[in-house]
């Protein structure tokens, strides 16, 4: 483990609630493309993947010890829990979304929509209903470097609804240019989605039956670098991956402040014994810092 310093930008009076350290803590570095870091808390260890090099990997919080959690791993990108603490993944190789079941076989969920093959499902969050939700933008598809170079056979890039008891995809919204990075509010209430290629996040209210209304820009960007993976805090701030750095927004939108990192950031997540460190994968390497926050705990989860 290696001490790296690195920038806070305060642009508003209110990050300074965010707290916590003041050097970023780099537990693994050697990878090519890391992304979808998801924290187990029954086994203290985190789990994330490194695209292009087909694997996923594994570092263990009480030992600092990295290894191998699966390779190969089907080019998988985002990963998240569902209610049971299964490993819910976006395979870009096989174009699926997959759950690893606690005796380690793979269960598919969704790998087409109305018959047509998903584009690369990207990333994944599990909601209180045991609804599955994913964004599918073609990164995996484009170039043998993430995936398997091939033909887009949906018309578009959309967010897609699993539902909890036909299993069925739905779309649920399908404006997007490049969805990628999603999350619940603390209530789930909302549902916040980034675009990568229109370099913005927007934000939805959410249904009883899984349905959204609204969509209004809830933050943009103009530096370099688009919005990437997005995680919430128990206040309702919004984290985001964006470019060289991790942005953090209020709940009404203001831009609070920026870590500027030594990488591109693709993905962050909260974890630890009280879910006060952020992990944060950033190109070659997995970060994590110690913040006087947390992240929002699942509405399923015992408080």
């Amino acid at each position: 483990m290696d001490l790296v310093p690195f920038e806070l930008e305060a642009l508003d009076p209110r990050i300074a609630a965010v707290g916590g350290d003041r050097w970023l803590e780099r537990l693994h570095r050697g990878a090519r493309w890391t992304e979808g870091p998801v924290y187990f808390p029954a086994g203290r260890f985190l789990v994330w993947s490194d695209i292009p090099n087909d694997r996923m990997l594994r570092w263990d919080e009480l030992t600092g010890a990295v290894g191998t959690f699966r390779e190969p791993a089907g080019y998988t990108n985002g990963n998240t829990l569902d209610r049971e603490g299964r490993l819910v993944s976006c395979e870009h190789g096989a174009r699926r979304v997959t759950r690893t079941e606690h005796d380690g076989s793979i269960t598919v969920l969704a790998d087409r929509w109305r018959g047509k093959r998903l584009n690369s499902p990207n990333d994944v969050v599990v909601r209180s209903d045991g609804s599955v939700w994913f964004t599918d933008p073609p990164y995996g598809i484009l170039s043998d470097y993430e995936g398997h170079r091939a033909d887009q056979e949906i018309d578009g890039c959309h967010v897609y609804r699993i539902d909890p008891v036909t299993g069925e995809p739905r779309v649920v919204a399908d404006d997007f240019a490049r969805p990628n990075g999603l999350a619940f509010s603390p209530d789930e209430s909302r549902v916040y989605i980034a675009d990568t290629e229109r370099d913005h996040v927007r934000v939805f209210d959410v249904h009883d039956d899984g349905s959204l209304s609204g969509g209004k820009v809830f933050a943009e960007h103009t530096g370099k670098g688009g919005f990437d993976g997005l995680r919430l805090d128990d206040t309702g701030r919004v984290w985001a991956a964006v470019g060289r750095a991790v942005h953090c927004y209020d709940p009404d939108g203001t831009l609070l402040g920026r870590m500027i990192l030594p990488e591109a950031a693709a993905n962050l997540v909260f974890g630890g014994p009280k879910r006060n460190r952020l992990f944060i994968t950033a190109t070659t390497s997995v970060y994590s810092i110690l913040l006087s926050v947390r992240g929002a705990r699942p509405v399923w989860a015992s408080s």
